[in-house]
């Protein structure tokens, strides 16, 4: 029942979010919605916020994580922008609103679980310190952000496969080579 509780919580979240801005958005209007009581709301969520950084948690980061390898990053993060493109107005109005930081922090989230595994999936066998490879996600992981971010913010126009292909070229190699100059020898 809990779960089934958060789950509409969300859904009227996502309702109202797509014809109002999150920070006009109330507990009262969200319960309403959904037809629970207030007392619910608080027992599942902080606040709106925390209701926010659920939703992106259960709703994305959790379906993206076996894409955590050399072979298949490119689907985890082929899955994040459809899952933005497909919830556009929500998106949308995080973007521009308040919750901008919790988008911030959902897709840091989200490339840093990727990116992640294909760093210690790649740098097996190399003597990397985890200051380094950590060093190595945030930099990918932020260069990420940046490209959704203004992909958001230009409309979503360009088409998401041509963009990780694109992704792909561009870095191809490119974190076998940063864990090797920054290996031990």
């Amino acid at each position: 029942m809990s779960l089934m509780t958060k789950k509409e919580l969300g859904r009227s979240l996502r309702k109202l979010m797509e014809s109002k801005p999150l920070s006009k958005i109330t507990v009262k209007e969200i319960v309403t919605d959904c037809g629970v009581n207030r007392q619910t709301f608080y027992y599942h969520f902080e606040d709106i916020y925390d209701l926010l950084r659920w939703m992106y948690k259960t709703e994305i980061l959790d379906n993206v994580s076996e894409y955590k390898t050399y072979d298949n990053w490119q689907e985890g993060f082929l899955r994040v922008f459809h899952y933005i493109k497909d919830n556009r107005a929500f998106f949308d109005n995080t973007l521009r609103s308040l919750g901008r930081d919790y988008l911030d922090d959902f897709l840091y989230s989200v490339t840093v679980n990727l990116l992640s595994g294909v760093v210690d999936e790649v740098s097996s066998g190399l003597d990397v310190l985890e200051d380094d490879k950590k060093f190595i996600v945030n930099f990918y992981s932020y260069a990420f952000i940046s490209l959704v971010i203004a992909w958001m913010k230009n409309g979503m126009k360009d088409d998401p496969e041509y963009i990780v292909k694109r992704l792909h070229k561009l870095i191809e190699g490119d974190i076998e080579k940063a864990l090797k100059n920054h290996a031990k020898l």
